[in-house]
């Protein structure tokens, strides 16, 4: 495979009306084709990437959307955008609360009496906002699921479906990570809880207000919440995954990863209200922007998920970031963005946008276990980390 991505490099520059009324202006393309180039390199089977700028949109994709058939990545893929999924639960969150329906002071039992109880968790000492923040201690359920982390054990899930309760409850037989407040540490059990909130509030599943309150008025007409549907929409890449020998047991520093198989098609509920959406470059990039230039939220709960606090555990990653509600600020070369990312078997995604929600770029990788060729440098960040600062600081 990795001979393969080796000779693949495809371009393309694609404008918008307003850039081609711009025809004049010249938008360094080359300099965002090496930043996609470089991720072959770290093992990245395809790479898709579209900027959305005020004078038009910049496309480019380099290797694989299906390494066996030498074919790219298409440029209207849908995918899988794993964690990106908790910025539109945050948002559906916020407009509830603008709505007065709920409180960010809300406690967790309020809401869901008895579900957060056992093992030193309380859900009465636990806020709406702590969930969102990744601030309630709780443990992350993920943890306690290997069968997603074993490619012998894989094939056997692939479409099981989980249930909200089921992977809180996880979580449950393990004692918290910190007491409410005290620190911040990502936790995908928050999210599944808010999601139980949000139909506890409205009486309708968080898949249906999401859909109701943002895909549909934002016009994001492909995107969608699969639930437990298992199939990925097409057009779409192959998604390949690398499972580490030991799963969640592996040495980072020799992790043994063993081939790349295809993980398109599987059942995403146990990702549930924090990772099981699927999108496109245009729709990620349409959503980021109407959401940073006031669309989706009011004044008073945008400046709520904009407040952010200290989160070190991101640092190796993007030194400096900091997590509001559902989305984090991440430093750059031109001052900073707002972001949120995802990574769920098959799929990597990143994405950034500018304060003003003028600027933004989505990447999409289709993998989410990226395995370097030998001899490739290593990265100190994030692989897409330059790539994005060029996007959102480079190009004028």
């Amino acid at each position: 495979m990795k001979r393969l991505l080796a000779t693949a490099v495809i371009a393309t520059l694609t404008l918008t009306a307003a850039g081609t009324a711009n025809a004049g202006h010249r938008t360094d393309t080359k300099t965002l084709q090496r930043h996609a180039d470089a991720l072959l390199a770290q093992g990245a089977p395809g790479v898709l990437v579209e900027v959305d700028t005020p004078r038009g949109d910049v496309r480019v994709r380099s290797g694989y959307g299906d390494v066996d058939r030498r074919t790219p990545v298409p440029w209207q893929a849908r995918f899988r955008i794993g964690s990106y999924t908790k910025t539109f639960v945050a948002a559906t969150v916020l407009q509830l609360v603008g709505e007065g329906r709920l409180s960010l002071e809300d406690t967790v039992e309020r809401w869901l009496p008895g579900v957060v109880s056992g093992n030193g968790n309380d859900g009465a000492k636990i806020t709406v906002r702590q969930l969102l923040q990744h601030t309630s201690g709780l443990h992350n359920y993920v943890g306690s699921m290997p069968e997603l982390f074993l490619e012998k054990e894989f094939p056997n899930v692939r479409t099981r479906t989980y249930r909200p309760e089921q992977l809180v409850a996880l979580a449950m037989r393990q004692q918290p990570d910190f007491r409410p407040g005290e620190r911040w540490n990502y936790s995908n059990t928050g999210y599944v809880l808010a999601g139980m909130v949000i139909e506890r509030v409205t009486g309708h599943t968080w898949q249906h207000e999401v859909r109701e309150r943002i895909v549909e008025p934002l016009g994001l007409r492909d995107t969608s919440l699969p639930g437990t549907s298992p199939w990925l929409p097409k057009p779409h890449a192959t998604a390949y995954e690398r499972f580490p020998e030991k799963g969640l047991e592996a040495d980072p520093n020799d992790p043994r990863w063993g081939r790349a198989i295809d993980v398109t098609h599987y059942n995403p509920s146990w990702g549930g209200a924090a990772g099981d959406m699927i999108s496109t470059t245009e729709d990620g990039n349409r959503f980021l922007k109407a959401l940073l230039g006031g669309e989706v939220l009011r004044p008073a709960q945008l400046a709520e998920m904009t407040k952010t606090v200290a989160a070190p555990a991101l640092d190796p990653a993007w030194p400096g970031a900091r997590y509001g509600l559902g989305i984090m600020w991440v430093p750059s070369s031109c001052g900073g963005y707002w972001s949120h990312g995802g990574d769920i078997p098959g799929f990597k995604t990143r994405n950034g946008v500018t304060p003003d929600g003028a600027r933004s770029v989505v990447v999409s990788i289709n993998t989410d276990s990226m395995v370097a060729r030998p001899g490739a440098p290593t990265p100190t960040k994030d692989v897409t980390a330059d790539l994005v600062d060029h996007a959102l600081c480079g190009l004028k």
